[in-house]
C-alpha cells in the first residue's frame, strides 16, 4: 500500500475534474490490457512447447476479461470506453515498438518485468481514486498465478544455459528505463492525471518529494522482479 492510500476518500466522482481523471486513469489501464493481451498472444507463436503456448493464451485471456470490467466501469460514468483508450494508444504503442522482444525468453521477461513496473504506477495513482474504482483497478492488475510460470521458464532456462542471464538482465534495465519513462510521459501529457497526482483545496496529492519516493518505490520493486527471475546482476 502506498503513502498516499486513502488519499480520495470523500471525493465526489460527480466532480467534473476529479471524473477526468478517473477516466484517464482508467482509459489508460484499459488500453494497457488490451495492448497485453495482443502482445502475449503474439508472443504464444513463439512458445517453445504447447504447454507453454496454452499457458500464454491463458494469460491473454485474462486480459481480456479484466479489459471488458474496465469498460465496463467506464460506460458507467457515461463516457464512451473506446474513446477514452484511444488517447492513450499511441504512448503504449511507441513503448511496444521500442521494446519489441526479439525471442521468447525476452518475452517473458517483458511480460514479468515490464508489465510488473507499468502495474505498479497505475497501482500508485489509483490510490488517489475513489473506493469502487480502486478496487476495480487493482484487482486487474494482479498477476500472481501466471508470474509463477514465467520466473519457472526464466530460471530453468538460465540454468540449463547461465549465457542467456547476462543478455537478459540488460534487456530487464532496458524496460524498467522505458516503462518510467512511459509512466512520466502519460502523467506529463494527460492535465487530469497530473492534476490527480498534485491533488487540490480538498484533497491531498504528491509534492516532488513524494513523487521521487514514488519513482523509488517503482525501482525497488522492478529489481525485487528481476531477482525472483535469477537477474540480479
Amino acid at each position: 500500500m502506498t503513502e498516499s492510500t486513502s488519499a480520495a476518500e470523500g471525493v465526489a466522482i460527480s466532480d467534473p475534474a476529479y471524473q477526468a481523471a478517473v477516466v484517464d486513469l482508467l482509459g489508460v489501464i484499459s488500453c494497457a490490457e488490451l495492448a497485453a493481451f495482443e502482445r502475449l498472444a503474439e508472443d504464444a507463436k513463439l512458445a517453445p512447447e504447447l504447454e507453454d503456448r496454452i499457458a500464454l493464451v491463458t494469460m491473454a485471456a485474462v486480459e481480456v476479461d479484466n479489459l471488458l470490467k474496465l469498460r465496463d466501469r467506464l460506460a458507467s460514468l457515461g463516457v464512451d470506453p473506446h474513446e477514452a483508450m484511444a488517447r492513450f494508444e499511441p504512448a503504449l504503442e511507441a513503448f511496444h515498438r521500442h521494446t519489441s522482444p526479439s525471442n521468447w525468453l525476452e518475452g517473458l521477461v517483458k511480460a514479468y518485468v515490464g508489465d510488473g513496473l507499468a502495474r505498479d504506477f497505475y497501482a500508485e495513482i489509483a490510490a488517489f481514486v475513489d473506493v469502487e474504482t480502486r478496487e476495480l483497478i487493482l484487482a486487474s492488475l494482479r498477476r500472481d498465478v501466471h508470474s509463477e510460470f514465467v520466473v519457472q521458464r526464466v530460471r530453468d532456462a538460465i540454468a540449463a544455459d547461465p549465457r542467456v542471464g547476462g543478455p537478459l538482465a540488460l534487456w530487464g534495465r532496458r524496460l524498467m528505463g522505458e516503462a518510467l519513462t512511459q509512466a512520466q510521459r502519460i502523467a506529463a501529457d494527460h492535465d487530469a492525471l497530473s492534476a490527480l497526482l498534485a491533488g487540490g483545496v480538498d484533497r491531498p496529492g504528491m509534492d516532488l518529494a513524494s513523487l521521487g519516493r514514488m519513482f523509488n518505490r517503482l525501482t525497488e520493486r522492478h529489481a525485487e522482479r528481476m531477482a525472483e527471475l535469477g537477474l540480479a546482476h
